[in-house]
């Protein structure tokens, strides 16, 4: 059966994969943060199929949005400051 949550989560971590490989220089560390960002919706879409769609959804946003930080900060730093 099908949840929201499964569709949401799926979504977010599919966006987070498309970003890595766009606009990233696909390095490891790069991709070892935004791994926590993929267990962060693994957990959100447990605990909204699990009945807590609060806690699911602050989840989400909070993964979503390290994730931004991530890419933002992360190609900045990984550049060296050029």
């Amino acid at each position: 059966m099908t949840n929201p949550f499964d569709i949401l989560t799926v979504a977010c971590f599919l966006l987070v994969v498309l970003a890595f490989f766009l606009w990233t220089d696909r390095d490891s560390q790069t991709l070892l943060h935004l791994a926590i960002c993929g267990i962060a919706f693994a957990v959100a879409n447990q605990l909204g199929n699990r009945g807590a769609p609060e806690l699911a959804l602050i989840l989400i946003a909070a993964g979503g949005v390290y994730a931004l930080i991530i890419l933002v900060n992360g190609n900045q730093a990984g550049r060296g400051g050029r």
